[in-house]
């Protein structure tokens, strides 16, 4: 046993690194808040989209057959149109000779814009019923609509049967389509039509209290006398013909520009519009309608009073929610101008119109999102069924050519290595790491160097009395220069490197070291186990590492484009390492940004399967988000860093193009994404389907344990952990996806990280029998 102190010992300046580390800290809790953001804003936006298509909240129930005894008579016998007065209910009938045009279910981009254009050739206003949902997903129909000169109800903003609704459900469904209208083309409006509604008569026990709560609210229900029946798509004729009210006779008469194929519709109206034409009728709004009717009844009954130039507030209900915008009565607005057969409009102002902008956006966000969520799922979809079956493929590939019985890497390697061991207050660990190395059936030294610990971690590592263990001391530096210090002192040409928790089996460095028998291999990666297997989080990380990690490495191996080396158990050659300037301190995953370096410099990176080393995950959930955090966000600094090989030619291009794609593609894209199966699963099963939901996500649960499975077979390890995996899916996924988008974050904002030391227990001891013994 020798100590020697570094010449580097000296008092040194701070790294880079280091002198970040007072801002990252600063700064990675309002990141972590950003993740958080990220994610929910992408939920949020599912679930505003699914509201709008009616797959959250929806209620498809429809009431059929009730009892209509507490209904007025006269509501039942009365005209289509009812309003209420002081609470008592007043039904008015479309004037002879009159149509009320009504279009029911839009405004819809396809039949909307075309039913308009039939109305403005034959000069024919119309009013449209709006299902909200609609109009916030397609304002500019509804612009157009109001411009031209049409009127707008509500037809509610989720197209449900209010009579199955709460008074509360009633109120919003109202609010949400005034606000969409409002958004939309700046109007609120006092007509309302009731989704599955008819004629008057057809009010029941159930409907009846709705529509006495939104007169009470200056609401106007509008039912029809004439249905068209075009729903049924029976044909243009008959359209027409179930269109034509009774001779004389005025009408509400219902058509619709949404809800299905309306080609039907589109050739019918104007044929029907030139028909009623022939026969002496005009055509109007229901605001139209209803001030026409209210005129004539006015004459009857005092003809000698009065003034039929305009009308007062009755003639349309209150403003819902008070006066017209702007303190100006219904009345005031006829007298001043405004258009009458848009009566039923109001001006939208202040926060309604505000809010209802903000609707309209966050709709047409939503509009755009999803979709691209969609093909975003498409692609990632592809890509994690192309990532198992290259897995699977070239993993069994590279199984046999390494398993075979004439496999050889050539001449046996035989010569002493050194094993350099950078610890950094590892007194839990180090005992147990220098322990199983001192049981290596190879030659080898052992170089630890302390990078300032403030444990007794050295003293502990001297106290073992070992005569090929050298302890090197150096100032606190961080792992990239106590590695580079290790390979300066070491002395032969060959260095392997672990970490101060690992344990190795007997022959892992003499497994480890034969690659090298090949001359142009540069550094040869081993097979990194977890040692704490036995907790809940241990075992999803012994998944992750058989499945993730080591399938991984036999896929890249045999594409030659490895682009990590584990931390854990790597081996090099020492010129390498010193040709390609040591370990750099630029990232925060200083194995991968050597690897890399070592494949553009030209030298071949290979996998050891052969080669185990037992090391201690981390066994809290904290202490797993730091590790990842700093893997993931280390690993893109180096992709970047590297990102000139995209361009270069020899080596360096050909890693460029074929691992750094695969790399961003396997270990960020499709990751980042990946929450998309995960979020779309869990709002298909609570909104849409959950049976074919869940049989989705058990096939897709079904592919990867055939692959999970796959990968402990070519380990030789125990099947029951794969018990864990289903567990797995469910929490820990989800914590790593956070962990990325958290890595992404920071590399978006240009934040800096410093080397983070995890709390070891030292559970992980020297290996007895190829397994790990632990305490």
């Amino acid at each position: 046993m020798t100590t020697t102190t570094s010449s580097r010992g000296r008092r040194r300046a701070p790294s880079r690194i280091t002198r970040a580390a007072g801002k990252a800290a600063t700064l990675q809790k309002p990141r972590v808040i950003l993740a958080l953001l990220l994610l929910g804003l992408l939920t949020s936006v599912m679930l505003l989209d699914g509201y709008l298509r009616a797959e959250v909240g929806g209620d498809e129930r429809i009431r059929t057959g009730a009892s209509a005894d507490q209904v007025p008579d006269e509501v039942i016998e009365g005209g289509p149109i009812l309003r209420f007065r002081d609470g008592v209910a007043q039904s008015l009938s479309v004037p002879d000779k009159t149509i009320a045009l009504t279009f029911d279910d839009g405004p819809d981009p396809t039949w909307t814009p075309q039913i308009l254009e039939i109305l403005e050739e034959n000069d024919v206003p119309g009013t449209f019923f709006l299902v909200g949902s609609m109009v916030s997903r397609n304002p500019g129909i509804v612009k157009d609509l109001v411009d031209q000169g049409s009127e707008v109800g509500i037809h509610t903003f989720t197209h449900v049967d209010l009579s199955y609704q709460s008074s509360e459900r009633v109120t919003r469904e109202m609010e949400q389509t005034q606000l969409a209208l409002a958004g939309a083309a700046g109007v609120t409006t006092t007509l309302f039509r009731a989704p599955y509604s008819s004629q008057p008569d057809a009010i029941d026990n159930y409907s009846w209290p709705v529509y006495k709560q939104l007169g009470e609210q200056g609401y106007t229900s509008v039912f029809v006398d004439t249905d068209s029946f075009d729903w049924k798509t029976p044909g243009v004729s008959k359209i027409v013909e179930s269109a034509t009210p009774e001779t004389g006779k005025g009408a509400s008469v219902l058509f619709h520009d949404a809800g299905g194929d309306r080609s039907e519709t589109v050739k019918a109206l104007p044929e029907y519009i030139k028909k009623m034409k022939a026969l002496g009728y005009t055509f109007t709004t229901v605001s139209g309608a209803t001030q026409k009717a209210q005129s004539e009844a006015r004459e009857a009954a005092a003809a000698a009073a009065g003034t039929t130039a305009g009308t007062d507030q009755e003639a349309n209900g209150a403003q819902p929610g008070g006066e017209q915008a702007g303190g100006r009565s219904p009345s005031d607005a006829l007298r001043e101008g405004t258009n009458s057969i848009q009566a039923a409009h109001r001006t939208a102002t202040g926060a309604t119109l505000y809010e209802g902008k903000a609707l309209v956006a966050a709709v047409a966000l939503a509009e755009w999102t999803v979709p691209g969520l969609a093909i975003g799922l498409a692609v990632v979809g592809v890509a994690v069924i192309g990532r198992f079956g290259m897995m699977l493929i070239l993993a069994r590939r590279h199984y046999r050519l390494r398993n075979r019985r004439r496999f050889s890497w050539g001449p046996t390697v035989t010569g002493p290595v050194s094993v350099i061991v950078p610890a950094y207050n590892e007194k839990e660990c180090i005992a147990n790491t220098l322990r199983s190395l001192a049981q290596s059936t190879h030659p080898i030294e052992i170089i630890v160097v302390d990078d300032g610990s403030t444990d007794d971690t050295a003293e502990i590592a001297e106290s073992l009395g070992m005569p090929n263990v050298r302890v090197i001391r150096q100032e606190n530096a961080g792992k990239p220069a106590a590695l580079n210090n290790g390979v300066r002192n070491a002395r032969y040409d060959i260095v392997v490197m672990m970490d101060g928790d690992t344990v190795f089996e007997a022959d892992t460095v003499e497994q480890l070291v034969q690659p090298f028998a090949d001359p142009k291999i540069g550094a040869v990666a081993g097979n990194a186990k977890v040692g704490n297997r036995d907790t809940v989080i241990g075992a999803w990380q012994h998944i992750e590492y058989v499945m993730g990690f080591n399938l991984d490495r036999r896929m890249y191996d045999l594409l030659r484009c490895m682009p990590t080396i584990p931390g854990a158990i790597g081996a090099f050659r020492r010129e390498a390492v010193l040709e390609v300037g040591g370990m750099s301190e630029d990232t925060l995953a200083e194995d991968t940004d050597i690897t890399i370096a070592m494949h553009r410099a030209g030298w071949k990176v290979v996998y050891q399967e052969h080669a185990k080393a037992w090391t201690e995950a981390p066994g809290s959930l904290k202490q797993l988000w730091s590790q990842r955090y700093r893997w993931s966000y280390g690993t893109m600094q180096a992709l970047w860093k590297h990102r000139k090989s995209l361009t270069d030619k020899g080596p360096s291009g050909r890693f460029g193009r074929v691992g750094m794609p695969l790399v961003v593609i396997f270990q960020i894209v499709t990751p980042v994404f990946a929450p998309l199966i995960d979020v779309f699963t869990a709002y298909s099963m609570i909104f849409i389907d959950f049976k074919s939901a869940l049989i989705a996500w058990l096939a897709v649960l079904a592919v990867q344990l055939v692959c999970a499975a796959y990968a402990f077979r070519l380990d030789r390890e125990r099947y029951r952990y794969l018990l864990m995996m289903p567990l797995q899916q469910l929490a820990y996924r989800q914590m790593m996806y956070l962990v990325l988008i958290h890595s992404c974050v920071t590399a978006l904002t240009g934040g800096r990280l410093r080397w983070q030391k995890l709390k070891r227990t030292g559970e992980v001891g020297t290996p007895a029998g190829g397994r790990p013994m632990s305490h």
